[in-house]
C-alpha cells in the first residue's frame, strides 16, 4: 500500500463542520463494497441484501465473531455503514473508502441523536434495521488511517455523530445500487 499522508486530530476536526451537514432522513448510497475474503474488497454497483447471508458476495457469515459464544456470525453487526463524509475526510481519496472495512457509505446523518438502536432505513428494495452493537475501529483502521483518526472516532464527540459507523442487521430483503436513496422510515 503506497505511504499516504494520516491527518491529524487538528485536521480532522476541522472536517467536522462538512459531516454535520449530512441529511437527517433522506440520503445517498454512495458506494457498496463486498469483502469475499479477509483483506479482499469488491467495490460494486449493484447489491443484494439478504436476511440470511447480509450482503451478498460478503464473508460476514462466514467469518464468524469473537462476541459470540460459538463465535458464529454476529447478527447484529451483519451490515455496517459508514458516513461517506467521514471517510472522504479521513482516506483522502475515494479509491481508499474501501479499506475502511464496511459494506456501505452514505451520504445521512448517522448519529444516534438521528439513527438510534431500532429505527429502519430503506435502501434500494431493501431496509435494514440499525442494532445497537458498537462499531469501533480495529488494528487495520489504525494502519490504513491512523491513530489519530483512530481516536477521533472513538472520542465523546465522534461517538456522537458515530464517525466509525453504526452496525445494522437486514430486515426486508431487496437490491441495492450506488446512488440509491437511503430514507430514514418512520418509527
Amino acid at each position: 500500500m503506497p505511504n499516504v499522508k494520516q491527518l491529524t486530530t487538528e485536521e480532522l476536526e476541522a472536517g467536522l463542520g462538512e459531516i454535520r451537514q449530512s441529511p437527517e432522513d433522506n440520503g445517498l448510497l454512495e458506494l457498496i463494497v463486498a469483502r469475499p475474503q479477509k483483506g479482499e474488497r469488491d467495490v460494486i454497483e449493484e447489491g443484494q441484501l439478504d436476511l440470511e447471508l447480509g450482503l451478498v458476495g460478503d464473508n460476514w457469515k462466514t467469518r464468524g465473531s469473537g462476541l459470540t459464544e460459538d463465535r458464529s456470525a454476529h447478527p447484529g453487526m451483519q451490515l455496517t455503514i459508514m458516513n461517506s463524509r467521514a471517510i472522504a475526510l479521513i482516506a483522502h481519496t475515494r479509491d481508499r473508502w474501501q479499506l475502511a472495512g464496511d459494506q456501505l457509505y452514505v451520504d445521512l446523518d448517522i448519529s444516534p441523536g438521528n439513527l438510534p438502536p431500532g429505527t429502519k432505513l430503506s435502501i434500494g428494495s431493501a431496509v435494514v434495521e440499525v442494532t445497537d452493537a458498537p462499531h469501533t475501529g480495529c488494528k487495520q483502521f489504525v494502519e490504513r488511517f491512523g491513530m489519530d483518526a483512530m481516536k477521533w472516532v472513538n472520542s465523546p464527540e465522534g461517538k456522537d455523530l458515530n464517525l466509525r459507523g453504526i452496525n445494522t442487521r437486514v430486515t426486508q430483503a431487496g437490491t441495492i445500487r450506488v446512488d440509491d436513496e437511503a430514507k430514514k422510515l418512520p418509527v
